[in-house]
């Protein structure tokens, strides 16, 4: 299909960008990428009036560090996100979850932090960047304010930003000595997760210390699987505990039902995969 007619805009920085944004209110759309917008915009699922493309600010773009965290531009394309040295090093479950994004052409063009503020449930950003703790730098006409992740998506497809902000940065706590994995279920290889769970595990005297796991596709934003994480704290890596705990993983989420399976199913692929993620990241007994 063909999109609806719209004005179109190319600021050349951030500040032009804010200001290109404050003054069309809330009928603009951010293109970063485009590989969540330009579909909207073609199904005319989306019709704004003015497009402002980003991708022609470099600010926005590269990772470096700063102290405990890793900043990451928020037009970093998955493909640089995944073959960064720092992110391999200090972040590797968001290098893990980065492959399986869609394949190498949507990985070389599609960015960060468009996946994120796109804030589709079933994308797999999102609930990594939850058990990352990351949080979100928006900038906006009044300055820079940091969101954390938990407050940052507030429903299907709607995040925390303002319509007169921009996602300029992710900051990622560094994750150096916990384990990770993320795992998803598919129906086709390149297609949405039905499931997806994102795990982080740090060990300490044998036993887990503590765990964090994101959860993709189990309501209409990420969520964390918090009734496992509790159970996990100091519980033996043997697989029986973790396999007890896993049994929690659906607790207090709301899974859609559509034509790819329903609710139930989705409850119960969610403490499969937990099971599974929480082991591999957990690493051997």
């Amino acid at each position: 299909m063909i999109p609806a007619a719209f004005d179109y805009a190319r600021p050349s920085s951030v500040d032009e960008a804010v200001r290109t944004l404050a003054d069309a209110g809330d009928e603009a759309k951010v293109l970063a990428g485009g590989q969540s917008l330009l579909p909207l915009l073609r199904m005319r699922l989306a019709f704004p009036e003015l497009v402002v493309d980003v991708g022609r600010i470099p600010a926005l773009r590269g990772v470096r560090e700063d102290g405990d965290a890793l900043v990451i531009g928020a037009l970093t394309t998955h493909h640089d996100v995944l073959h960064d040295p720092l992110v391999r090093r200090y972040a590797g479950l968001l290098a893990a979850a980065t492959a399986t994004v869609a394949d190498p052409a949507v990985r070389h063009r599609g960015t960060l932090g468009g996946s994120l503020a796109h804030a589709d449930p079933a994308g797999d950003l999102p609930a990594v960047a939850l058990a990352l703790d990351a949080g979100m730098v928006a900038a906006g006409p009044g300055g820079r304010r940091t969101i954390p992740a938990r407050d940052f998506f507030a429903d299907y497809l709607r995040t925390a930003l303002r319509p007169d902000e921009l996602l300029v940065e992710v900051r990622v706590p560094k994750a150096d000595g916990w384990g990770f994995h993320y795992e998803k279920f598919q129906r086709v290889a390149q297609a949405w997760a039905i499931v997806g769970v994102a795990a982080l595990v740090r060990r300490d005297d044998g036993h887990i210390a503590e765990a964090r796991i994101g959860l993709t596709n189990m309501g209409s934003t990420p969520l964390r699987a918090t009734a496992t994480e509790a159970a996990l704290r100091g519980a033996d890596p043997d697989g029986t505990e973790i396999a007890r705990a896993a049994e929690r993983a659906a607790d207090g989420t709301s899974p859609p039902t559509d034509l790819s399976g329903s609710a139930e199913y989705r409850g119960h692929l969610a403490r499969v995969l937990t099971r599974r993620a929480v082991r591999a990241a957990a690493g051997p007994t």
